[in-house]
């Protein structure tokens, strides 16, 4: 470029800043924000603005209503005026459920029982899904298809046979010939864990699967590889694929965790009689409390509502520091149709 077309490209810039410094300040900002795509872009972001808003009320409302209920004192649930914000707002509630509902025992025991089932479930799943990812043998679609199917048939249409076989366990008849009578595990964690153990416990066939497409994504040279230098089986299962799948396990952990955590219905049916008390116990009203005047209804509610606010908070503080494991979890894991 020489020194002319310089010179001119210059002057052309400078009559260009003179031109604008020379328009007025009300043309300036029409010429940039009163146009079509403007307006069109900030009528988009208002509509997505207004619609995320809405969902959000509908989804976050019952929440907020549910805690803030459970704070609430009995003039308040009386008192029309209160909407969300308590006037008179009390832990009196959390504490009679602490105190007559064993609120810390139920938690001591629903802690060991969901941890030692997840634990299992984890490796029994990721043992089972590794051998349907990598291994080709006869019936391997026909088996899969069975996990699958665990997903599909309700579980309450095989809850009698269930308590049935834990009411009266025997092991292919071995126990009954040693002993002359079958085994009694109701009102222990023995069924819970046994089912963990054998990969049939609640969810167990979306594990399976999860972590079945996630092996199918880790490139078969490793092994190979592994193979080639002397390893066996067991050794690149435990040495190779496992420190790879470290986020699906922990995402897999926390699901297990947490549906057991939950859970009412295995519980109530092998716990028929009596057993250990578990969180889900403790939603009744305390003794200690008095429920018979006005607002009884609205009173028995709050209590409910506190209950379950002390049952998910262990969760909720779980979820926070591991979100970032299951959603990196959900991700890898390839939950597409093959």
């Amino acid at each position: 470029m020489n020194n002319a077309e310089v010179k001119i490209r210059k002057e052309t810039k400078n009559k260009i800043k003179v031109d604008f410094e020379r328009t007025p300040l009300w043309e300036r900002i029409k010429s940039k924000v009163l146009n079509m795509y403007t307006l069109k872009k900030v009528v988009w972001y208002l509509f997505r603005f207004l619609l995320l808003l809405g969902i959000s009320y509908i989804i976050l409302f019952p929440f907020f209503s549910k805690i803030s209920s459970s704070f609430m004192s009995k003039e308040d649930l009386v008192d029309v005026t209160v909407r969300l914000i308590p006037k008179h707002p009390t832990l009196s509630t959390y504490q009679a459920i602490i105190r007559d509902n064993n609120y810390f025992v139920a938690l001591g025991n629903t802690f060991l029982l969901s941890f030692v089932c997840a634990v299992i479930q984890t490796f029994i799943c990721t043992f089972i899904a590794y051998g349907f990812a990598k291994f080709k043998f006869k019936g391997n679609k026909i088996l899969f298809l069975c996990v699958i199917f665990t997903m599909v048939v309700p579980h309450a249409t095989l809850s009698l046979s269930i308590a049935t076989k834990f009411k009266f366990f025997d092991f292919f008849g071995i126990i009954q010939a040693i002993s002359g009578n079958s085994i009694n595990m109701l009102n222990t964690n023995w069924p819970l864990y046994i089912l963990s153990l054998t990969g049939l416990a609640y969810k167990n066939g979306l594990f399976i699967f999860m972590l079945r497409q996630f092996f199918r994504g880790i490139p078969d040279e490793l092994e190979e590889s592994a193979y080639l230098d002397g390893s066996g089986i067991f050794k690149t299962f435990f040495r190779i694929i496992l420190p790879l799948s470290g986020t699906m396990l922990i995402t897999v952990f926390m699901f297990a965790f947490c549906w057991q955590w939950t859970d009412n219905f295995y519980t109530d049916m092998f716990y028929s009689i009596s057993g250990p008390t578990l969180l889900p116990d403790i939603v009744k009203v305390p003794k200690s409390l008095d429920t018979n005047y006005a607002g009884s209804a609205l009173y028995t509610a709050a209590i409910k509502n506190a209950c379950g606010m002390l049952i998910i908070t262990p969760l909720i503080i779980l979820y926070l520091f591991g979100q970032r494991y299951i959603i990196q979890g959900i991700e890898r894991s390839g939950l597409t149709a093959d």
